[in-house]
Order: structure tokens, then sequence, then C-alpha cells
């Protein structure tokens, strides 16, 4: 009988869902950036400078406030950029800390394939490179930008690792897909993160393995928050989080490596990986999130 509750509000969500006012969007390439407008409101760049760590998307504006729900380095975190996919200990390499030398994700082929409408695509190809070493991985990643309703805008990162040689990568937290999140929303600052069992803050979600987090907070415009979901055919489903009262999430199998102290990887293998952020007003209940997960989930 509950399962078949649960169905019909998943239907009727879906149907409201799908009968709200979907946003236009739009992409424009200026440089090594590609900005994305959502009805009339600036959204986010995706940034591949070849002088930087790795792409990444800064600011990743909401949309009520039109502010950043994600913050980008500061002196304390200087390798925090937004929201952002990289990793540590890669065949000793960093592709996540500071330091080009010690390692970079560099963008050789970022194009957009659907300009306008009902959602925008773009693609990027990125080599993972060091000074005087070979290159241990190369990614595909697709990303697919919407606006379901004037309350929730969607990025879908969808990547594909291939591993051009065997690769090992240590005992890290520095791994994968990751937001630092604006100090608005977080718990520091009065915030509340929540997975989705229902567990709150740090303490309660660090190491725990769970589909979605939740970071939302009190604006002047209201409440405002950004989710990171990971999809149910990931490798590693569902990563443990590392997560920070400051405002950091980041679903990060590499810190749980399990009896063997590292992630073994061979030549050739290909992983790959698929996440969804939601950038929405309200808090979780008000927004929906448990539906809109499975929803996606059956994607």
């Amino acid at each position: 009988m509950r399962k078949n509750i649960a169905l019909v509000m998943l239907l009727l969500f879906c149907a409201n869902i799908s009968f709200a006012q979907k946003q236009q969007v739009s992409a424009t390439q200026i440089g090594n950036r590609i900005d994305v407008i959502v009805g009339n409101s600036f959204f986010t760049s995706y940034h591949f400078n070849p002088d930087e760590k790795y792409p990444f998307f800064y600011p990743v504006n909401g949309p009520t406030s039109g502010a950043s729900v994600t913050s980008m380095r500061n002196g304390e975190y200087p390798h925090h950029s937004s929201l952002f996919f990289g990793c540590d200990k890669v065949n000793g390499g960093n592709y996540w800390q500071e330091g080009l030398d010690r390692g970079q994700i560099i963008s050789i082929g970022a194009r957009i394939l659907e300009a306008k409408g009902e959602r925008v695509v773009i693609e990027d190809e990125c080599i993972w490179k060091r000074p005087d070493a070979q290159a241990p991985i190369m990614d595909r990643r697709k990303i697919t930008i919407s606006s379901p309703s004037k309350s929730l805008y969607q990025l879908d990162f969808d990547v594909e690792m291939e591993m051009l040689m065997d690769v090992t990568i240590l005992k890290t937290n520095h791994s994968l897909f990751s937001a630092r999140i604006d100090p608005d929303l977080s718990v520091k600052q009065g915030g509340v993160m929540i997975n989705t069992e229902g567990a709150t803050g740090e303490k309660a979600t660090f190491g725990v393995g769970s589909p979605w987090i939740d970071c939302y907070g009190e604006r002047k415009t209201g409440i405002e928050g950004i989710v990171l979901m990971q999809h149910p055919t990931n490798k590693w489903y569902p990563s443990p989080w590392f997560t920070r009262d400051y405002g950091f999430v980041s679903p990060t199998p590499m810190y749980w490596p399990g009896d063997d102290k590292a992630t073994l990887l061979k030549k050739g293998e290909t992983i790959k990986l698929r996440y969804r952020v939601l950038v929405h007003a309200g808090d979780t209940r008000e927004a929906g999130i448990s539906l809109l997960f499975d929803q996606y989930k059956g994607e």
C-alpha cells in the first residue's frame, strides 16, 4: 500500500514538473569559458582556461537570489574552486590542489552541442597530465543544463574516465565531483546539510554512503540550496561522503578504499560516473528533493 502511495506521489510530482513553466536556456562561448543563461538570468560559467588547475563552474547562481550557492577559493582553501571534478594521489600526481607542476586537468575540446532551447549541452575532453610523466587518465564529459521550473536549475555532469595506463590512487579525501558551498548555506553560518536518510551536519554525514546531500540556508530573498546527487549506475554507488560544516561536500570513494589501501584501475578500463546538481528555492522538503531523486534514478 505504501509503495502504491509513493508511486502515485511520484507520478503526480513528475506531472507537476512537466506542466511547470520550463525556462529557456542558452549558452555562449567567450574565450576559455562558456556562459549559461536561464530565462533572463545568468546561471553559471564553465571555465576551462589552460592556466587553471582543472575546469570548473563558477558562479553557480540561485534561482531566487541570483547569487552563487558556491564559493571560490580563499586563503585557507585555495584549491576549492566552486563546483569541480578532480583527484589527488593519482600515480604520484596531484590533480586537485594548487600547483600546476604537480598535475593538471587540461581541456582539449570544449564545445557547445546544443546552444539554445529547453536545455543546453556542452561536451569536453580533458587530459590529466604533469611534467615529465605520462598522462594517466583521459576524461570525456557531457554537461547538460536545464531549468524544469523558475525555482529549479538543473546541471547534469556525466563523465567517462579512461585509464591510459595502470592507475593507483592512494587513499585521499580529495577525489571526484565536489562543491565548495557558499558561507550563506554552510552549517557554520546557520545553514542545513542533510542527506537522503535525514542525517544532518558533518558529524552525522561524514563517511556515510548516501545517494544525495542537500545544503540550504536563509538568504535575503528567502531559502535557497544546492543538492549533489549520485546516479545509481555509478561505480562505488552510493559513495561515502566527505563533508565539512564550513561548506564542503563530495562523494569520495577514494577515502575509503578498503583492504588494499588504494584504488587500483587497469589500463584500458573506463569508469562512467553521473552526477546531478540541483539549485533550488526553499528547503529540502519544499523543493521535493526526494521525489526529484526518484525521477533521476529512473533516467
